[in-house]
């Protein structure tokens, strides 16, 4: 008979369980569903055989990292192989990711099943782990699981593929988002200005230089020729400027109040600065493409290109896309619309924004962005799966796009795709070898860079040291001018042998009491004189 055992993954380490003899139809039934929140009565159905704890926490996250990507970890493998059955008919491993099933059936031949029994066991396993595995209580238990799922959720965002295009995603996006607005802005400048100035919407077309004239110009009747070089510098043409000026002295606009003025002229440097960034955002894309899918933005635009990444959602999604896929990306509303109505599918997507498709012939327009679809796809796997990212094969393809863009035309024919391609392969491990000696040269000056900062940091601490020395030699010389004097004293005696030598304290008080006695032998010589 065939033993069924169960895998349960847990925060704390892997556990295996051994189903006892029990009917599968049995345990489907819905007494038995709801008394597998019994404890007692889920005892008699489940016991564990083997629990392999976790050793730490690094080794947690490698283990949970290997199951989410469906790889059999060596951890798990040690307590498969030692605890299951060494006849493999025998055994039935029950697992709840149908992945890690598949990589244990193709790695050790085990038989795996998921769904139906095992996930009812699971679920009972999961509400009475920390009472199964001996010496594990419930609050060990929330706590190994919080902590395993901050971590893992940190190494998620850490460990994100496409960290490098959510930078061109947001940027394309916030780009198309200052585009509607600047345009919805520049509108109202014109109309608002337009009261005071109707001549000047006809004589200048562009949203960014009317917002400039308007701001500059303010109020018409005070147009003079004085300013005539300034209105040439927004304009750059003085026969504009010169139109402008003969404009404003006709013109049939109402008059406006200086308030009025004030808030047009606030508003529209408002529009003019969002226009400037505006210019820095697609110079910032620009660096990022050709950073990430250089090949991709030589071959189509940065902007397109952008754009193809954002729908797709990353440079992976993308390259994993077929030529079919990319071609209509961005006109799945009219795919699906002729798929029901049964009308013609769409040729293009996004990629009829690049210049090839407006240059080619009505006729010609599917069979060209059928090709620069295909051309789209091998540059997007190229940026994709290459260690050093160039612009070369990008050259290339577009190269192929113009040569069939000129076969269509004239019936010149191509080069052949793999006479193109050992060129580029030529061309990209020049450049390869190029990028990696400036790499190394870079890291060379940083290292030299780095030690001459150590090495001054060095000195610094050494001078701060010698100073510090310094000062405290300063402040055990100054000391007060009384002691110095009484010092000098000292000395002055000691060198002349007058030095007296220093009495105990009983001496010295009782020197201080007694008065001074005259001399016993001063007495004696008087007397003897006297006889």
């Amino acid at each position: 008979m065939v033993l069924l055992h169960v895998l349960f993954e847990h925060a704390a380490g892997y556990a295996l369980f051994a189903v006892r003899e029990v009917e599968e139809i049995s345990l489907l039934l819905p007494q038995v569903e709801e008394s597998i929140l019994n404890i007692g009565k889920f005892h008699s159905v489940v016991r564990l055989v083997a629990f392999s704890p976790f050793k730490s926490a690094q080794s947690a996250l490698e283990n949970v990292n290997a199951i989410s990507e469906g790889i059999l970890h060596e951890d798990l493998r040690l307590l498969l192989e030692t605890n299951l059955p060494a006849k493999k008919k025998k055994a039935l491993l029950g697992v709840s990711d149908a992945k890690i099933g598949a990589a244990v059936q193709e790695e050790l031949g085990y038989q795996c099943q998921t769904g139906g029994v095992v996930a009812e066991l699971t679920r009972g396993i999961r509400l009475h782990f920390h009472t199964l595995v001996k010496g594990l209580t419930a609050q060990s238990a929330s706590k190994a699981q919080l902590g395993l799922g901050h971590s893992y959720s940190r190494a998620k965002v850490k460990f994100n593929v496409n960290r490098v295009d959510n930078m061109i995603i947001q940027s394309i996006s916030l780009l198309d988002q200052l585009d509607k607005d600047i345009n919805t802005f520049s509108m109202r400048v014109r109309e608002w200005y337009g009261y005071h100035f109707p001549e000047l919407i006809k004589i200048v077309s562009d949203n960014y230089t009317y917002c400039r004239l308007a701001k500059c110009i303010g109020n018409r009747k005070e147009l003079s020729e004085e300013r005539l070089e300034g209105l040439e510098e927004i304009v750059m043409d003085s026969a504009k400027a010169h139109a402008i000026l003969d404009a404003s002295r006709s013109s049939m606009g109402m008059d406006i109040s200086p308030i009025d003025l004030i808030n047009i002229e606030s508003f529209s440097s408002r529009v003019i600065s969002l226009s400037e960034y505006r210019k820095d955002l697609q110079e910032y894309l620009r660096s990022k493409m050709s950073q990430v899918a250089p090949s991709l933005s030589a071959l189509i635009g940065e902007v397109v290109g952008a754009r193809l990444i954002s729908h797709a959602g990353s440079l992976t999604n993308l390259a994993k896309y077929p030529a079919s896929t990319v071609q209509i990306l961005g006109a799945e509303k009219a795919l699906f619309r002729a798929l029901k109505t049964r009308g013609n599918t769409p040729k293009y997507g996004l990629i009829f924004h690049s210049t090839f498709i407006g240059r080619a012939a009505t006729r010609n327009k599917g069979r060209i962005s059928r090709y620069l679809a295909n051309k789209c796809t091998i540059a997007s796997r190229i940026d994709c799966f290459s260690d050093v990212p160039t612009s070369v094969f990008g050259d290339k393809l577009r190269e192929q796009v113009e040569e069939r863009l000129a076969f269509y035309e004239t019936g010149e024919p191509p080069r052949k795709n793999l006479d193109v391609m050992k060129e580029a392969m030529v061309e990209a491990t020049e450049v390869a070898a190029e990028i990696k000696k400036k790499e190394k040269k870079k890291k060379k000056r940083e290292k030299k860079r780095l030690e001459a900062l150590a090495v001054a940091a060095a000195a610094e601490e050494a001078e701060n040291s010698v100073l510090e020395t310094t000062m405290e030699v300063e402040e055990n010389d100054t000391q007060p001018k009384k002691k110095k004097k009484k010092q000098q004293q000292e000395t002055s005696l000691e060198e002349n042998g007058l030095a007296e030598e220093p009495l105990p304290k009983k001496q010295k008080k009782l020197a201080q009491e007694e008065p001074p006695q005259p001399d016993k032998k001063k007495k004696k010589k008087k007397v003897k004189e006297e006889d």
